[in-house]
């Protein structure tokens, strides 16, 4: 792995960016630190592929720093110090995989075994196969060597498993566990929430071109409160919100309504007595899912509209 001069992967302080009169990103701090995983979350026009185009260098913001290895972006990416897979990268269609790796690994000054890189993001089954012809799961895996080939120290990868069923997903990240921890650092935007609350080491969640949370999964997962309830009832959301115990009330398809509650037990007893209809109730544990939930519900606490996405 090539070695970097700095012991913070990503330094990013005050990243602010704009596109015409619309501001993307709001004064953005983020950091990653060897051997971390980060997985980052937000709804759509959050303003993830721009700081994912600042990182790599692709667009400079017009106010705040960015340090990938403790060198600008761009260079950190010619010095193969960053790997990226972006989710809207397409493959070239008049080669095979094999060459398509050795070409990228020719691009980098010191690049891991192009045999070692596909057998790592689990494509060395592919080697022979015309880029052109691959599925959307498989063009995936070969989007992880491309990354990987680089050895970098730090991984970032894109909406990485978009195009996967959940048995190809779970392949995917077990392929590239043995590549996470140590010294590499990644950092993955994903809409799979299990997947963020399984591998991450941290989870970082923005909106509005702001940061509104960063912890561990089960810090960020607090933010929905202790428990929640589902339950189908005639009663629409807004009249759970209400009741005692209930800390915010979100209607689901399905003809469900999910309740945030602070109190379970006292919010169960009221909605039994207020709303007899109430059937089908499941309580469990909040998780990250529905802290997700609770931040949309809440207006991702910036007070700022999600401006569309570059």
């Amino acid at each position: 792995m090539n070695a970097s001069p700095d012991p913070a992967l990503l330094d990013l302080r005050g990243v602010t960016q704009r596109y015409g009169s619309t501001t993307v990103l709001h004064g953005v701090d983020l950091h990653v630190a060897p051997g971390e995983t980060v997985a980052l979350l937000g709804p759509n026009g959050a303003g993830k592929s721009t700081l994912v185009s600042v990182l790599l260098g692709l667009a400079r913001p017009v106010s705040g720093t960015a340090a990938v290895c403790g060198r600008p972006p761009a260079q950190a990416v010619a010095d193969g110090c960053v790997g990226a897979m972006l989710q809207d990268a397409g493959l070239p269609d008049n080669t095979r995989v094999g060459q398509l790796v050795e070409l990228f690994a020719a691009l980098y000054p010191r690049p891991m075994d192009v045999g070692r890189a596909l057998e790592l993001a689990d494509a060395a089954d592919l080697r022979d196969r015309p880029s052109g012809a691959l599925s959307g799961g498989q063009a995936q895996r070969v989007r992880l060597a491309l990354a990987l080939v680089a050895d970098p120290e730090l991984l970032v990868l894109d909406e990485p498993t978009a195009a996967m069923d959940p048995q190809v997903r779970r392949t995917f990240w077990d392929a590239l566990s043995g590549e996470i921890g140590g010294e590499r650092g990644l950092l993955f935007a994903t809409h799979h929430l299990d997947e963020a609350q399984a591998v991450a080491d941290r989870v970082v969640v923005l909106a509005g071109g702001r940061i509104v949370a960063d912890g561990t999964p089960a810090e960020v997962a607090a933010r929905a409160g202790g428990t929640i309830v589902r339950v189908r009832t005639e009663a629409v959301a807004a009249e759970l919100a209400g009741l005692p115990g209930v800390l915010s009330a979100v209607d689901e398809s399905g003809g469900r309504t999910a309740m945030t509650c602070s109190d379970s037990d006292r919010a169960l007893r009221v909605l039994l007595e207020t709303f007899p209809d109430a059937r089908d109730i499941e309580v469990r544990p909040a998780d990250l899912e529905d802290a997700f939930l609770t931040m949309a519900a809440d207006g991702w606490t910036t007070g700022v509209p999600a401006p569309a996405e570059a």
